[in-house]
């Protein structure tokens, strides 16, 4: 028997292949989408010969192979088809020619790698000889005992190997056709010696026949226990219906076995239940015992055991009652949240002298964002206690807090029993999310399900209409969390201590973003400090000009995009660090999404700066006035509400009623001419009475012709005798009134108390001037009359806030009676 050697150097574009070995002689079709192997297809077909050298991963997870990453032998391949798919991927078929041997590759800059290889032809005389035909001979004999015993092995490759004679290309089909793991198929390509390679593939199609013979034979002995199990069964069946004919045909009979009635006793009497759960579950597994196999009520009482087992009835955690500890933990996680915080230490502190106090149940009102989940999370690790949160927003099923009773099918407990079993323990703290957004239908009311939970004289026995035994909720802390009161039913608010959670001011939000916010997402993005610096500055510009709530929800989202477009920077190497200041917000934020309120430098007659609440937070609210000949119609626009409007009409009563004490010549005014008040951003809804005093001091300006001063602001609610009333959201509004550049602000006099609350920052730079009369805030507002008339020029404001200059002679500056938003400069 001779071999004959044939060696032929080659230089080829490299296709990487993953999971996938080409054999000579065989066509393979596949995909590739990588631009390393794109590049090399594309070089390949540029050839003269479309030939490329085709070889393996090592590992098929690696996108970028290297030299060291490839097996050293591989086949040259001729391209027969390359199609080009609609995602700019390509479809090929190779055909293999021969192998070759890796000599060294080349990687270009552009990624393409170029293999130089030695091609290695081994001839074999008279196909191996006597030897030779009984390894062809085996190979198909072992080849059709893989067939008939794995399921998937294709019979074609069968038929197909019957019809070749060469011993070399029979082991390449083989191989190329059978093995699914690219390893062993490297093996063979690796044996250039036909013999060997034989050899080689006999051995793993005996040892895959043999694996599959295994297979089959535990598949058939698990059937058979299978089977022998049904069969036991149906006799167990019958054993249980001759018992029920011996015992008088009742309908009740006993598990010839009892195991399962042996294991659920046990488990009760283990659990040391209270005494009324143990009697009722020890009387439900009795009856358990007694069912028919397989029926229905069987499996309901089954899972009613189960799920009494699950719940902790006696398993409790200890609370930490060091106030300094748990104070410590509080400030760590939240900045600010004084009263909340305030509220839990006074009732460690309790804990501390009176161990048997039960748990408390409160409700955190505020806008979204302000932290009401998460200060609920840092209470409970604070206190030691186990945390779990019920969310109730969009529940509208009076079972979804009771639960199901369970006789229907699915049924389950409500979401109380639920939490409890989740948390573990008897004492967890259960925060009732959203408890605001709770709706009812004709399945009834979870609002008034919920009136047994939160009050502490009752909750000791809740009974969940799945369980139907009394649990004690008592020493478990319920923190509701809500939005807003309005929607909460009176009777449900009634047991709940309300806290509410103010917004932050700009300061508080600046000191929250520095300790938590900036950490987070720096963290969250794979960035450090030294990566990425962002300024208090820049901080404070996106909290005024990028964000407007009360809360720091968008102001987190804010620095989390400044995080990703940085990271992308230094990813793409454009800098090393970042460093963010107020000049880069645009670049990184884009263009300003809120901008200040345009305040007129100079007195305006029939403008006036209010202040407003809303649930982003406090607002500059302009009022403008105008008055014209007419009828005496009023018009009110700006998407007022009715609170609103009756103020504005309460404020034109009362200038009506004492305008010669307003100052305001024509006594019939309001039968002349026609009065239109006006609050810019008209699509935006506004009511509410603290808008009072500020319709008042525009109109007495309007109609007295005297300017109000543009550096001043106000809010307050005005009666028909001329009183100011107090009004709420001070800290917000003297937010707003700081932000929008303004330092001085009229308030009602019954609001100083209030001015507590209002950021030190802010209150050390503003002058509050508190007034229990319109008369004082016509005093302070109103610029005084011998500087009336004195120039020659009307300043008016176009639709945008720009001021314009119109020259008119004085005279008729003096003479005009309808005021057409004459503003004195």
């Amino acid at each position: 028997m001779a071999y004959r050697e044939k060696l032929t150097k080659y230089e080829l574009p490299l296709l990487p292949l993953r999971g996938i070995t080409i054999f000579p002689g065989v066509s393979t079709g596949f995909d590739i989408s990588r631009k390393m192997s794109m590049l090399a297809l594309q070089s390949a077909l540029a050839s003269p010969g479309k030939l490329i050298f085709a070889v393996t991963q090592r590992d098929i997870e690696c996108e970028t192979p290297k030299e060291n990453d490839l097996y050293t032998v591989g086949t040259i391949a001729r391209i027969k088809q390359s199609v080009r798919l609609p995602d700019k991927h390509y479809r090929i078929i190779l055909e293999g020619i021969e192998r070759a041997e890796v000599l060294a590759v080349k990687t270009s800059e552009d990624g393409s790698m170029k293999a130089e290889v030695m091609e290695k032809k081994v001839f074999l005389d008279d196909n191996g000889g006597l030897r030779g035909e009984a390894f062809m001979r085996q190979i198909k004999e072992s080849l059709s005992e893989y067939v008939n015993t794995a399921p998937d092995a294709s019979k074609e490759v069968f038929v197909n190997s019957n019809t070749i004679g060469s011993l070399s290309f029979l082991s390449d089909y083989i191989a190329s056709s059978i093995f699914e793991e690219h390893e062993k198929s490297q093996q063979i390509l690796e044996e250039f010696d036909p013999l060997k390679k034989a050899e080689l593939l006999l051995m793993f199609l005996e040892r895959e026949t043999e694996i599959w013979a295994l297979e089959h034979e535990i598949s058939d002995k698990v059937k058979s226990k299978f089977d022998t199990a049904q069969r036991n069964a149906l006799l167990k069946e019958k054993i249980h219906m001759l018992q029920d004919e011996l015992n008088g045909g009742n309908g009740f009979y006993t598990s010839e076995d009892g195991d399962d009635e042996d294991n659920y006793k046990n488990k009760i009497l283990e659990k040391a239940l209270p005494k009324e759960v143990e009697e009722r579950l020890l009387k439900e597994n009795a009856k358990l015992a007694k069912m028919p196999f397989g029926s229905g009520e069987a499996t309901v009482i089954q899972n009613y055991i189960e799920t009494c087992l699950e719940i902790p009835w006696t398993k409790r955690t200890k609370d930490r009652v060091d106030v300094l500890a748990c104070a410590k933990i509080l400030e760590a996680d939240h900045y600010g949240m004084e009263d909340v915080k305030k509220r839990i230490l006074e009732f460690i502190a309790v804990k501390q002298l009176a161990p048997d106090l039960k748990g408390q149940i409160l409700c955190l009102v505020g806008a979204p964002g302000v932290g009401k989940t998460s200060i609920c999370a840092s209470i409970a690790k604070s206190l030691k206690r186990k945390y779990v949160r019920v969310s109730l927003g969009g529940v509208r099923d009076e079972a979804e807090i009771r639960g199901h009773r369970k006789t229907y099918i699915g049924s389950m407990p409500g979401r109380i029993i639920t939490a409890i079993k989740q948390a573990g323990t008897a004492n967890p703290l259960i925060v009732l999310d959203e408890i605001d957004k709770l709706s009812s239908d004709i399945k009834g009311d979870p609002s008034a399900a919920l009136l047994e939970v939160l009050d502490s004289e009752q909750n000791y026995a809740f009974r969940d209409h799945f369980i139907e035994l009394p649990f004690d909720l008592s020493e478990c802390i319920f923190i509701a969390t809500a939005n807003t009161t309005e929607t909460i039913p009176r009777a449900l608010l009634d047991r709940m201590e309300m806290i509410r959670m103010k917004g932050y001011t700009p300061t508080e939000k600046l000191e929250i973003a520095k300790r938590h916010l900036i950490p987070k997402q720096l963290k969250r993005h794979g960035l450090t400090k030294r990566t990425l610096k962002i300024d208090d500055a820049a901080v404070l510009e996106i909290i005024e000009s990028y964000t407007r709530e009360q809360g720091v929800r968008n102001l987190e989202r804010e620095i989390a995009s400044i995080c990703r477009k940085s990271a992308k920077k230094i990813v793409e190497n454009e800098a090393k660090s970042v460093h963010v200041g107020i000049d880069g917000l645009k670049e990184l934020l884009g263009k300003k999404k809120f901008k200040r309120e345009n305040i007129s430098s100079v007195p305006l007659i029939g403008i006036v700066n209010g202040l407003a609440w809303t649930e982003s937070g406090g607002e500059l609210l302009k009022v403008e006035t105008l008055c014209m000949n007419g009828n005496g119609k009023i018009e009110l626009t700006g998407t007022l509400g009715d609170v609103m409007k009756e103020s504005a009409r309460a404020a034109i009563s009362l200038i009506r009623a004492n305008a010669e004490l307003f100052g305001i010549e024509d006594k019939d005014f309001y039968s002349k001419n026609d009065i239109h008040i006006h609050l810019p951003e008209g699509a935006v809804p506004k009511d509410g009475p603290s808008a009072g005093i500020t319709m008042t001091t525009a109109l007495v300006s309007l109609l007295s012709k005297r300017p109000v001063r543009s550096d001043i602001a106000m809010t307050g609610e005005i009666t028909l005798c001329g009183s100011v009333l107090p009004i709420g959201g001070l800290r917000e509004k003297a937010s707003a009134a700081y932000s929008n550049g303004i330092r001085e602000v009229i308030i009602p006099k019954e609001n100083l108390d209030d001015l507590d609350e209002v950021d030190s920052e802010i209150r050390s730079e503003m002058n509050f001037i508190p007034v229990d009369n319109i008369f004082q805030v016509l005093k302070t507002a109103l610029v005084e009359s011998d500087t009336k008339f004195n120039s020659e020029k009307i300043v008016e404001t176009t639709d945008n806030g720009a001021i314009t200059d119109i020259t008119v002679p004085a005279s008729e500056t003096n003479g005009d009676k309808t005021g057409n938003n004459a503003y004195i400069q």
